[in-house]
This record gives structure tokens, C-alpha cells and sequence, in this order.
């Protein structure tokens, strides 16, 4: 019979587990941020699952990066369009 391969949320829930002792080492407002780049990942958990990677975990910190060039690119446009305003 053939292996039963784990899923692609299977596989960030171990990486998550496994960064566990990490997590806890953190500052509070740390652990908070920490949780929130896992949750910005699940986001795009079918896509993770469509790579099928050979190091998931690449793939997952891609979909956190994602999420925060997203932000960071809200935020700019935010601030040029107060600049704008001021000016």
C-alpha cells in the first residue's frame, strides 16, 4: 500500500509545533506577531498545497512574506495619500 502523504495544513501545523519552544522564548507582543505570520500564511494554505514544495516551510514563509508586502504596500499608499493632502 502506498504512504499517505500529509496534508498542506497538516504540515504547517507541524511546523508550527515544532517552532513551539521558539514561540514561547518570545516576548508576549512577539508571540503575538508570531502568531499572526502563521495566520497570514494559512491565508494561502491552497496555494502551499498546489506547490507541493519540497521544504513546505519555504513555501509557507513566501505566503508570510506575501501578506506582509501586502501591508506594507497598503501603508505606503496611505501615508502618499496624507502627504498628498498636506501638501
Amino acid at each position: 500500500m502506498g504512504r499517505t502523504l500529509p496534508s498542506a495544513t497538516q504540515l504547517m501545523l507541524n511546523e508550527e509545533a515544532s517552532l513551539a519552544r521558539f514561540r514561547r522564548a518570545l516576548r508576549r507582543s512577539d508571540q503575538l506577531a508570531f502568531d499572526d505570520l502563521f495566520t497570514a500564511a494559512q491565508k494561502h494554505i491552497s496555494a502551499a498545497a498546489y506547490a507541493a514544495h519540497a521544504l513546505p516551510f519555504e513555501t509557507f514563509l513566501m505566503a508570510m512574506l506575501l501578506e506582509e508586502h501586502k501591508e506594507v504596500t497598503r501603508l505606503r499608499k496611505i501615508i502618499e495619500a496624507l502627504q498628498e493632502m498636506h501638501a
